[in-house]
C-alpha cells in the first residue's frame, strides 16, 4: 500500500512539474576577485570571464532551478607596494553547478515582464589554470551561496547574482593564501517553456 502512494505521488509530482518547466540555455560574464589582499606587496583586481550553459527551472511561483555551465574566471594580482612584484593574471576554468530557490515577485511566465529573486549553492569542480599557474596548487572543487535578481522579458532573461565561496580556491597556503573567491555573474538567454 504504502509503495503504491509514493507512485501515485511520484507520478503527481512528476506531472506537475513537467507542466511547468522552462530550459534555459543562457550565456554571461563574471567578475571574480579574491578575499585575501597582500599586505604591502599588492590586491586582486576582478578582470572579466565569462560562461555559456543552461538551466531547468521547475515550479511557477517558487521555483527550483538547477544549472549546469562551462566557466572561465579570471583575475589579475597588481603590485601597490614598494616590493617590485611582476603583474599575474589567474584564470581558472571549471564546471559550476548552481542549484537556485526562486521566487516570482512580479508577474509570472506567462505576463511580458516578471521579476524574480532567487539564491542557492553552487559548486565549482576546477577542469585547467592559466599558463602560468600549476593546477595543483588550486582545490579541485570550490563550494559557495550566492544571491541575486532576474528580469524576464517576454521569452528572454537577464540574471544578476552575487556568490561567495564558502571554501578556499587554494589547496596550499604555505605560500600566499589568496582565500576565498567572489563573484559578481551576468546572465542572459532564452526562456523555453514547456
Amino acid at each position: 500500500m504504502k509503495s503504491l502512494v509514493f507512485s501515485i505521488f511520484a507520478l503527481f509530482s512528476v506531472s506537475i512539474l513537467a507542466a511547468q518547466t522552462t530550459i534555459k540555455p543562457t550565456v554571461g560574464l563574471n567578475f571574480t576577485d579574491f578575499s585575501n589582499d597582500i599586505s604591502g606587496v599588492g590586491e586582486f583586481k576582478a578582470k572579466t570571464g565569462w560562461q555559456i550553459g543552461g538551466s531547468v527551472a521547475f515550479g511557477k511561483k517558487f521555483y527550483i532551478e538547477p544549472g549546469l555551465f562551462y566557466t572561465q574566471k579570471s583575475t589579475e594580482f597588481q603590485t601597490t607596494g614598494s616590493i617590485s612584484v611582476p603583474d599575474q593574471n589567474t584564470t581558472i576554468s571549471g564546471i559550476r553547478v548552481p542549484v537556485a530557490v526562486g521566487l516570482n515577485l512580479i508577474g509570472n511566465e506567462k505576463t511580458m515582464l516578471s521579476l524574480r529573486g532567487f539564491g542557492g549553492l553552487s559548486g565549482f569542480f576546477l577542469t585547467s589554470v592559466g599558463d602560468d599557474l600549476d593546477k595543483d596548487d588550486f582545490e579541485k572543487a570550490n563550494f559557495g551561496v550566492f544571491a541575486g535578481v532576474g528580469v524576464d522579458v517576454w521569452k528572454l532573461f537577464l540574471d544578476l547574482s552575487y556568490e561567495w565561496s564558502m571554501t578556499n580556491v587554494q589547496s596550499d597556503v604555505s605560500q600566499i593564501d589568496i582565500g576565498k573567491s567572489r563573484s559578481l555573474f551576468i546572465n542572459a538567454g532564452i526562456r523555453i517553456n514547456l
